[in-house]
Parts: structure tokens; sequence; C-alpha cells
């Protein structure tokens, strides 16, 4: 997709995608995609962030932005919240505009989000030099709470809280993807932050109704750096809980 800055062209696509269960494995890093069902784009890059989903070891999480509305198609999950993230993230990045569909590695580098392959690799190399998710974080449902566990490490971050929606199906009526039926995975739908942590080990309480609930599947929860407005920066922890298993 086109920005002030950025060209983006891709093949064009739209098989029904379903999410399959994480793995029970170390997480090696976090994925956010963002995308706009009004993004000619953007399909594959919806695709790759399923194969990712499906890996079991990432977190990924969609973040459909409204900028491209205008196009002629209001994407149905977009939000100004979302699009206010992306931006912090250029801010961040030490970048002049942003676009779609980027993928942003960690808080700490972007890349096309159409490759998961490449996605992968950036995710691994991150890992391999120390640029992981050095710092444990753990959550758990128990009974009508959910319990945040986070471990000793450097530095400070805040804790933040991504919910999202597991599976939506869309029919898009107008715009560039005219025609297309689209399964979008763990589409964002709020981000909040709820604590801070300055290196020292950390535990944490939240009502788990936010979690399973008519709007939400799940949840993130991220260790993030933030810059010195608030913009959102390095991640050093992540985990992912679904609220749909609970």
């Amino acid at each position: 997709m086109v920005s002030k800055t950025f060209v983006a062209l891709f093949l064009l696509g739209g098989a029904a995608v379903f999410p399959a269960a994480a793995a029970d494995r170390p997480l090696k890093g976090v994925v956010e995609l963002f995308t706009s069902q009004g993004c000619s784009s953007c399909p594959p890059a919806d695709r790759a962030l399923e194969a990712l989903i499906r890996q079991g070891d990432v977190v990924a999480l969609a973040y459909h932005v409204d900028y491209w509305n205008y196009l002629g198609w209001n994407d149905t999950l977009a939000s100004p919240e979302n699009t206010k993230r992306q931006y912090g993230y250029a801010k961040s990045l030490g970048r002049s505009g942003v676009y779609t569909p980027q993928a942003v590695v960690n808080g700490r580098d972007h890349i096309k989000g159409t490759d998961a392959g490449a996605i992968n690799r950036k995710l691994d190399g991150f890992r391999d030099g120390g640029q992981g998710l050095t710092v444990p974080v753990q959550a758990r449902m128990r009974g009508d709470e959910i319990e945040i566990s986070i471990g000793a490490g450097a530095g400070k971050a805040d804790v933040v809280v991504v919910y999202y929606r597991s599976l939506e199906n869309v029919a898009m009526l107008k715009g560039e993807n005219k025609g297309k039926t689209i399964a979008y995975l763990n589409s964002v739908t709020d981000v909040q932050t709820v604590g801070m942590w300055d290196g020292k080990a950390l535990q944490l309480v939240l009502p788990a109704n936010v979690v399973s609930s008519d709007k939400n599947d799940g949840c993130a929860i991220l260790l993030q750096a933030s810059g010195k407005k608030g913009e959102p920066s390095t991640i050093l922890g992540a985990t992912i809980l679904d609220g749909s298993k609970s």
C-alpha cells in the first residue's frame, strides 16, 4: 500500500484462514502487523500472520489502521488508536512515515509484513544477538482473575496488555479488496498500560472478564520500553493468553 513516503506492490489473495492452537514452547519474539482491509497489498501479509500464529512460538498481533478508509471501504476492525501506535513506532524507529503492510518486530525494527520467512529470520537474529525476549513474562487465568508474573532484569518498562479477537471473517463490499472475504486473525481491539516495571520481579492481578468477553478472545502481555513522549519501543518480554480456553 502507498503512503506519503513508501510504496509496496504485492499480488492479491483472499482465501479464508483459521487459527490453530499455539504450541507449548518458548516464545522467540513479538510481531505486530499493521494492516488494513482497504489495502490491496495486505492480504499476503494477513496470510503470513496466520503462518506465524500457527508456529506457536511467536506473539503475532494484527493492528488494523484507519488511514486507507478514504479509498472506499471503512475497515471494520480499524481504530485511531492502532494508527497512533504505528505512528509512535515510526517515531521511535526514526522513520518519516508509515505504510501497510508493516511488521514491527520486538519493537526494535520493521519489515514488510508479507514474508513470514524473512520475519522469522529477523526474530532469530534478535534472539541470537541477545535482543530477543530476555525478561520472563507469564500469565494464567485463575477463576475471575488474570495473574501476571514478570521476572527480574535490567531497565524500566511498561506492562502493556493488548486485547484481541482470534478470528473475524469480513466480506469487503467496496474498496480495493471488493468481492473478497478474508479471515482476520488476532485483530487488536484495545491496548492498555496496566503497570510499571523497574527491573525487579513484579506480580499483577487483572479481572479476567475483559479477556473472555463478546469483544475479546484473548490478550498478549508485553513488557515494553517507551520513548521520551511515550511512544512504543523495545519489547523485553511477552506472553499470550487465550481467553477462549479458560
